[in-house]
């Protein structure tokens, strides 16, 4: 999975008024989360742009003033409720021999032979939720939908992987094909014309 690099400041004074100093220098306070004492710093709210901002999903490589450099992942980030300015950000240090959980986005490929006839595919699931560790976290899950006619599903189960775990029932749809009303339509024209032609 590729990484963001964020430039921080590690900050010795926690209060809440070292905390609003920080916001009015328009600075984030951050805490990194791990194994050992929890690392405090701060950095600019511009360093969150491609980590945050994005359908993408990342890890964090935290670049210190000291030269300290931390990988991890971004676990909670609190918004401000009107700006939406971000107000705090929670990071969890990542060991090479520790699976985590993350969110990865779902991408499809190809046109689904129920579109070609006028079905319509459905993602039901943007984002999967995964277990692995920090080494197997794919960037995506790509599912090629070109086989799918309308009715056909795509459930977790089949999306299996032995590098990483779907923290999801096997049986979710996570992609469909689905009948639209000009299907339906052209179906009932069919019938009607057949019918016609007996008839005659």
């Amino acid at each position: 999975m590729k990484s963001i690099t964020i430039q921080g400041q590690k900050r010795e004074s926690v209060g809440k008024t070292a905390t609003r100093a920080l916001r009015n220098a328009e600075l984030v306070p951050c805490v990194v989360y791990g194994e050992k004492e929890p690392l405090h710093f701060s950095c600019t709210e511009k360093a969150f742009k491609d980590l945050v901002y994005t359908a993408d999903a990342h890890t964090a490589t935290i670049q210190l003033e000291s030269g300290e450099t931390i990988d991890a992942v971004l676990q909670d980030i609190q918004f401000h409720p009107v700006s939406d300015k971000i107000l705090h950000a929670d990071f969890y240090q990542l060991n090479a021999n520790k699976p985590i959980v993350m969110d990865v986005p779902v991408r499809t490929k190809g046109r689904s032979r129920g579109e070609v006839v006028g079905g319509a595919l459905r993602i039901n699931m943007r984002k999967l939720r995964i277990k692995a560790l920090p080494g197997n976290l794919p960037d995506e899950i790509m599912i090629d939908v070109s086989p799918m006619i309308i009715g056909s599903k795509v459930y977790v189960e089949s999306l299996k992987n032995e590098n990483y775990t779907f923290m999801h029932p096997d049986n979710a749809v996570v992609v469909a094909v689905r009948t639209t009303r000009n299907v339906t339509k052209g179906i009932t024209g069919a019938e009607e014309e057949v019918s016609d032609e007996s008839e005659g």
